[in-house]
């Protein structure tokens, strides 16, 4: 089986949703299947955008793609497979698409692009992983979920909006992410870490990193010993309190042992999340999950169980339930030891093995019918 996957970039530092197509890259060849990933260098529309507005960030994806394939630069931050063929291109024209049996969407954008191409280059999937209203029109954002592909979708909160969109359950499954369990490990006891707590941070209004800072502010408050790391891909925010350290863009073996292994607790103030990656690898590491209920935490974390959850957007909650984790230990070590056995369940080889089943039983199907919008 021929699958080719199409990335809305190229990630010259980590994101999550980049890690998830590469993970089932590196599964799938390792299985005999062949495997490209196209990386574009821009989304159709970004050229008609103002250039004082969007000039400087065009001339760098265009230089990142230049760079790529006249340096054959490699993702630093992940592994891929040297097996898997990654093509970088200025667009998504018919003769940049290679004949496959599978061909990947893995955004509104991406698959908006597959719709128009004319030239059948495969059985058209989607691997859904947010519901992506936040980067798009939701009428164009929900008319890719509608279009005539076989979905794949990485929560059941998502599953759960498909089918409220009115697709067919032969149309879709849910497959939650794994996580690399070899990588993603304890380093330290999880009964003789100090009362740290770690966050990811980023400028994104809907990944809540203001409402997150708040919480560990009025926690501080209460508790002088407290400590707070944070990491991120961008340099260290002039807003941010001086007590908390800060890592700008750290190699992933400094995020398992420096910041997840040396926190005892870690903070997602998510307002959304398709699956919340870092909370689960910082679960994974050993770490109390204290989270929003963001939708993606829910795959893996049940409070009071795995993971202490609030609503979103109330600081309050959050910076409550980083008090009473440090001020109860007990319960610190018993959410964080549930938790680490609770994450074991999810790997990337069990979700390989139910995309591989899913993609080799659709292959063999007529494609699915273009939904009525209505319905």
């Amino acid at each position: 089986m021929k699958v080719v996957f199409i990335l809305p970039g190229y990630p010259c530092k980590p994101s999550g949703g980049f890690r998830v197509v590469y993970e089932y890259s590196n599964q799938l060849v390792d299985r005999g299947h062949k495997i490209v990933i196209i990386h574009l260098a821009r989304l159709p529309g970004e050229g008609n955008s103002s250039l004082l507005k969007n000039g400087y960030r065009l001339l760098m994806r265009n230089a990142t793609y230049l760079r790529n394939v006249f340096c054959e630069r490699k993702i630093g931050w992940q592994f891929v497979d040297p097996r898997i063929q990654m093509i970088y291109v200025i667009d998504l024209a018919p003769h940049h698409i290679p004949e496959a049996d599978v061909i990947f969407a893995t955004s509104w954008q991406t698959a908006e692009i597959i719709l128009k191409c004319l030239v059948c280059k495969g059985k058209k999937f989607y691997l859904i992983q947010h519901y992506e209203v936040w980067s798009g029109p939701k009428e164009r954002v929900e008319a890719t979920w509608r279009a005539p592909f076989y979905k794949v979708v990485i929560a059941r909160w998502l599953y759960e909006k498909g089918l409220d969109l009115g697709i067919l359950e032969e149309e879709m499954i849910h497959i939650p992410n794994g996580i690399n369990h070899e990588f993603f490990k304890i380093v330290k006891p999880i009964d003789q870490r100090p009362p740290t707590v770690a966050m990811m941070y980023s400028h994104l209004d809907w990944k809540g990193a203001t409402d997150g800072i708040k919480a560990l502010e009025l926690a501080k408050n209460k508790l002088p010993q407290l400590q707070a790391i944070l990491f991120g891909s961008r340099r260290r925010p002039l807003s941010l309190p001086h007590w908390i350290r800060y890592f700008q863009n750290p190699p992933q073996a400094v995020i398992r042992d420096q910041i997840y292994n040396a926190s005892s607790i870690y903070l997602c103030p998510s307002w959304t999340e398709g699956w919340a990656l870092p909370s689960a690898e910082a679960m994974a590491c050993g770490c109390a999950v204290i989270s929003t209920d963001n939708g993606g935490i829910r795959d893996y974390a049940v409070h009071e169980e795995t993971a202490l959850i609030s609503p979103p957007k109330t600081p309050e909650a959050l910076a409550r339930n980083i008090i009473r984790l440090v001020e109860n230990d007990a319960l610190r070590i018993m959410l964080a030891q549930a938790g680490h056995q609770n994450i074991q369940r999810f790997t990337w080889k069990q979700s390989a093995d139910f995309l591989e089943r899913f993609l080799m039983e659709k292959i063999k199907t007529h494609p699915p019918t273009a939904l009525d919008h209505n319905r």
